[in-house]
C-alpha cells in the first residue's frame, strides 16, 4: 500500500524557516496575564499541564516535527515526534517578574529535533495574576494563527470543555528513501501543474483575459516591495539574540472612537500612531527626521498560496508602506496612511504579492532562500508592524480570566524593532519587540503609542 504524503512545508513557511539564524530566533508569541478565579482556587501547574495535553488532538501539529529532505532536494515535511513530550512543551516558570521572564524565554530559540512550540506557565506572580507565555515557530503559525495556540488553553466559559482522549500514537519515522521519493513526487506534480496550464486556460477563457490583470497586481505588488528602498534607520543593525518586550495597554473603544471620526480602519490607527512614535523617537534621539518604511503582513482568506489540505500554517501577504513619520499633524498622518492602505487594497495589491509567492513557490529552493532573505533585508523595509485580531468575548483559563495578551512579533536579521497589537476584553494590547540593546527605544515606542492615540482622541473632541 503506497505511502500517504507527508505534509510539507509551504514555500512561505519554508522562507520563515530559512530565515532563522543564530541571532534572529523566528518564533511568534504573547505574553498573556490572568485574574485568578472569582470562585474556587486557582489551578496549579500540573492541572494547567494536564488540561493542555487533554486538548492536543485539536491541533495535530503540536505533536509533530520537521524532518530534512536527504541532499536539500525539497523543503522539510512534518512528521509524529515519536519521542513526544509534554513536559518539554509546558514549562514551569520560575520567578515573579514577568517582563523578566518574557525576555528571558523569548531570547531563547527553539529546539529545532522536537515540535516547534513552548508554553511557560507562572502560577502566581507578584500581583496575585496568573501568566502564561506562548511561542511557535514562525513556519507553525503565522501571528494569526498564533491565537489559535491560546485554543488549547481557553475557554468562552469558566468552566473548561473536556475533551475524550483521541488515542494518538505516532505513525514511524519516514526513511530517507521515502523523503527522497516524496520531493521526487512533488516536483513532477509541480512541473505537471504548470504544464497543465495551458489547457486549463484553454478550457477557461476568461481565466486567459484576467492574467494582464494578475500580471499588473504581481508587478504593483512588486515595485512597492522594493521601491522606494528603506532608509538608513537606528532601527535597523547587528544583532544579538537578547530580546525585550515593551507591553503597553489602552481601551479598544478609544481607537473604535477615532476609526469612527476619521473614517478609517483600526489598523490605519495602529499604523498611524506608530509613525507618530518613530518621529518621537527620532525627535529624542536627535537624530534627522525621515520616514520608515514598514512591512504590514495582511490576511488572505483563501489566498492561492494558502494550503487547501490543512488548518495550520500561514495563509497571508505582504504590503511594503512608509509612514508618514515627518508629516507632524497627527490627523494627516492618519488620512495619508488610510488612503495609501485603502487605495492598495481596493487595486488588490495584497493578492498580487500572494501570487509573487506563489510563483516562487515553483522556483527552485535555493533561489526562494536568497529571495526570502532579500524581502527580509533591512534594505526593503525597517521594521514590521502587526494587527493581530484577539477574542471577541471573555475567555477563560480554567476559571481564570484573560486580562491582557501582548503579541510579539518576530524580528529577521538586521531588523531590531517590531510592533504587534492585540485586542481582548476590550483592551488594546501593544507589544513592542526589540533586541535587547534598543530596550529603551521599545519602551519608548510603546509610551509613544500610547501618546499618538491621545493625540487623535483629542482632535475627535
Amino acid at each position: 500500500m503506497p505511502t500517504a504524503p507527508r505534509p510539507r512545508l509551504s514555500p512561505l513557511d519554508a522562507a520563515f524557516l530559512a530565515l532563522e539564524s543564530e541571532h534572529a530566533p523566528m518564533h511568534v508569541g504573547w505574553a498573556a496575564l490572568f485574574s485568578p478565579p472569582t470562585e474556587g482556587p486557582r489551578p496549579t501547574f500540573d492541572a494547567i499541564r494536564a488540561h493542555i495535553e487533554g486538548r492536543l488532538g485539536r491541533a495535530p501539529r503540536y505533536r509533530q516535527k520537521l524532518a530534512e529532505v536527504p541532499l536539500g532536494l525539497d523543503d522539510p515535511v512534518w512528521v509524529d515526534d515519536p519521542h513526544f513530550d509534554i513536559a518539554l512543551h509546558v514549562r514551569r516558570a520560575r520567578g515573579v517578574d514577568f517582563r523578566q521572564l518574557v525576555d528571558e524565554v523569548m531570547s531563547t530559540p527553539l529546539d529545532h529535533h522536537r515540535a516547534l512550540w513552548e508554553l511557560w506557565i507562572a502560577e502566581q506572580l507578584d500581583d496575585g495574576q496568573l501568566g502564561v507565555i506562548g511561542k511557535a515557530h514562525h513556519c507553525l503559525v503565522d501571528g494569526l494563527a498564533a491565537v489559535e495556540l491560546m485554543s488549547l488553553l481557553l475557554d468562552v466559559g469558566q468552566e473548561p470543555e473536556n475533551d475524550p482522549p483521541d488515542g494518538w500514537a505516532a505513525a514511524p519515522d519516514p526513511s530517507a528513501l521515502e523523503l527522497v521519493g516524496g520531493a521526487v513526487s512533488h516536483h513532477v506534480e509541480q512541473a505537471l501543474d504548470l504544464a497543465r496550464l495551458p489547457l486549463a486556460w484553454a478550457r477557461e477563457p476568461a481565466r486567459l483575459l484576467d492574467l494582464p490583470d494578475r500580471a499588473r497586481r504581481a508587478a504593483v505588488a512588486t515595485a512597492h516591495t522594493l521601491l522606494p528602498p528603506a532608509p538608513p534607520s537606528r532601527l535597523n543593525g547587528p544583532m544579538e539574540a537578547a530580546r525585550h518586550l515593551a507591553c503597553h495597554t489602552r481601551p479598544l473603544d478609544d481607537l473604535k472612537v477615532i476609526k469612527r471620526r476619521f473614517g478609517t480602519t483600526i489598523n490605519d490607527v495602529l499604523l498611524s500612531a506608530s509613525a507618530g512614535a518613530l518621529r518621537g523617537l527620532l525627535e529624542h534621539r536627535r537624530e534627522p527626521l525621515h520616514d520608515v518604511k514598514a512591512m504590514v503582513p495582511v490576511s488572505i482568506e483563501n489566498g492561492a498560496h494558502a494550503r487547501s489540505d490543512e488548518q495550520w500554517g500561514n495563509g497571508i501577504a505582504f504590503l511594503f508602506l512608509v509612514l508618514p513619520c515627518e508629516e507632524t499633524d497627527p490627523v494627516w498622518r492618519l488620512r495619508e496612511i488610510h488612503v495609501a492602505m485603502r487605495q492598495r487594497k481596493r487595486s488588490h495589491e495584497p493578492e498580487g504579492s500572494g501570487a509573487v509567492l506563489d510563483a516562487l513557490g515553483y522556483a527552485p529552493r535555493t533561489l526562494r532562500r536568497a529571495v526570502s532573505r532579500m524581502l527580509a533585508s533591512p534594505q526593503v523595509s525597517n521594521l514590521t508592524i502587526s494587527n493581530i485580531p484577539g477574542p471577541q468575548v471573555p475567555v477563560y483559563l480554567m476559571g481564570c480570566e484573560v486580562k491582557h495578551a501582548y503579541p510579539i512579533v518576530p524580528l529577521t536579521s538586521g531588523h531590531g524593532v517590531s510592533i504587534g497589537m492585540t485586542t481582548v476584553s476590550g483592551q488594546a494590547c501593544f507589544g513592542v519587540y526589540a533586541q535587547a540593546e534598543l530596550a529603551d527605544d521599545a519602551e519608548f515606542i510603546a509610551r509613544g503609542i500610547d501618546e499618538g492615540i491621545e493625540e487623535l482622541l483629542a482632535r475627535c473632541r
